[in-house]
């Protein structure tokens, strides 16, 4: 069995998000630990609520660990869109956590202010020694975090350093809270002793700040809500494109660090399915460039563009039939209008059968354009069999016979290539004719057509000509 293909990039990404979300949760347990033992020791409620966060951010870091282990496996049968919401939802959790906290540290704090609770301060130094190697420590951490969940774009890994970040803060305001009690000690202030819980209250206005933050964020991907901007930014893109009638819908969502684009996009129905298909990769490059490695399903659905003519409409009915319509022609007849067209259908099939489709695309494009009065088809057979034919390179008196006509056409400039082939006893003629660059096309086709039907009234052999016109300034291809 041949070994799975490994892709070094995806590999490298996954590396660096573990390492850096494995050293976070290492800090958040040594940094937790001193914090429990100093709070303890000095009985201060703002390094306490600190050890709580800490403690949370532990857990955080714990289930940002495991979540960007999970997120990044590839999707499966059971997960086709990849495992990415679980970076999504230990967001959530950890958002859930920090609630939590605020509202044990806020009661502590309060019964400490109203004097139910009195407790003796003693801020140590080993206390600021803690909670300045802490505030160290959050900012190598969080600076780590940041730069690698900016590069892969990882809500988890943000959510951490958005964390650590903030913890620096808060933690300077508890080194604040006890260095005013320590001074309301040295200078026999007591009232400076409610410093510890005011600064505790300050650190979980903090947390409730974080909180909100996160909870925004977390939500809104797990409820699939659009990334803000980006869905204007797609329909202005997407309209821009040569093709495209309107945008009729824009779904966006995210798992994780990947994005998942939905759109439904109106084109001209009379377009081929090969152009239709050329616009929905312009479509969906357009969307990559918004939204990089982004994965992006595009639905086309058939338009009218709203300056479709008589002629346009008609062929807009045989496209909807799978039918191709050639030789369209319209005349008006004393105030009706008469449609003459030709249809190929595949030589294997009976007369009836055909007969029955063409009247059935008759009946149909009478009621989609109901100014048509009469429409009369001429049935070709479309082949589906490749002959084998011997090329004749030169048949000189075939050629003597058919070279003066081209001199009954002016326009008609020179003729050159003759090829004649023979298939299964017929004979097939084919030839380049030069015209002036500037002759219109519907004249150039008249010519052709003429010109085709003289070579078949001098050389009654012939089976089908075929003139390939070109202008002077390039006649030869």
């Amino acid at each position: 069995m041949a070994a799975t293909e490994v892709n070094p990039v995806l590999e490298n990404m996954r590396a660096e998000k573990r390492s850096v979300a494995l050293n976070s949760v290492i800090a958040a347990l040594a940094i937790t630990a001193l914090k429990i033992v100093v709070g303890i020791s000095t009985l201060s409620l703002g390094i306490l609520s600190e050890a709580a966060h800490s403690g949370l951010d532990l857990v955080a870091a714990l289930i940002t660990l495991f979540s960007v282990r999970v997120s990044d496996k590839p999707a499966d049968a059971e997960h086709q869109y990849g495992h990415g919401k679980v970076e999504n939802f230990s967001a959530f959790l950890e958002t859930t956590l920090l609630l939590v906290t605020c509202i044990w540290i806020v009661s502590e704090a309060v019964r400490r202010l109203n004097g139910h609770h009195s407790v003796h301060i003693d801020p140590t130094p080993a206390a600021f020694a803690v909670l300045f190697a802490s505030m160290a420590v959050d900012w190598w951490r969080s600076h780590r975090l940041k730069r690698i969940a900016n590069k892969y774009n990882s809500q988890a890994l943000q959510a951490d350093a958005l964390h650590f970040s903030t913890d620096i803060f808060s933690s300077g305001v508890v080194v604040l809270g006890l260095a005013l009690v320590a001074a309301g000690h040295s200078w026999h202030l007591p009232w400076l002793n409610k410093a510890d819980p005011i600064a505790a209250l300050v650190v979980s206005g903090v947390i409730v700040y974080v909180s909100w933050r996160l909870a925004r964020q977390t939500v809104d991907a797990l409820l699939d809500a659009a990334p803000a901007g980006y869905r204007g930014r797609i329909v202005e893109a997407t309209l821009g494109i040569n093709g495209v009638i309107e945008v009729e819908r824009v779904r966006i969502r995210r798992a994780g660090n990947r994005y998942f684009a939905d759109l439904t996009v109106g084109l001209a129905r009379n377009v081929t399915f090969q152009r239709s298909g050329q616009v929905v990769a312009e479509i969906s490059d357009a969307v990559h460039r918004i939204l990089p490695d982004s994965d992006v399903v595009i639905h086309s659905i058939p338009r009218e563009t709203g300056h479709e003519n008589l002629f346009d409409r008609v062929r807009a009915v045989a496209s909807r039939n799978n039918f191709s319509v050639h030789d369209v022609s319209v005349q008006d007849l004393a105030g009706r209008l008469h449609v003459e067209q030709h249809l190929e259908l595949d030589e294997t099939m009976s007369l009836r059968q055909a007969h029955e489709l063409v009247t059935q695309l008759e009946s149909e494009i009478r009621d989609q354009v109901p100014e048509i009065s009469s429409i009369l088809t001429h049935i070709e057979s479309e082949p589906s069999t490749i002959e084998p034919g011997n090329t004749v390179l030169r048949d000189a008196v075939l050629e003597q016979k058919l070279k003066p006509l081209v001199k009954e056409f002016p326009e008609v400039l020179d003729m050159h290539e003759m090829e004649i082939k023979r298939v299964r006893d017929k004979v097939y003629m084919s030839c380049h004719c030069t015209f002036p660059d500037n002759l219109p096309l519907s004249r150039v086709h008249e010519i052709c057509t003429e010109l085709e039907i003289r070579f078949k009234q001098a050389a009654p052999e012939l089976f089908k000509v075929l003139i390939h016109p070109e202008p002077l300034t390039d006649n030869t291809r």
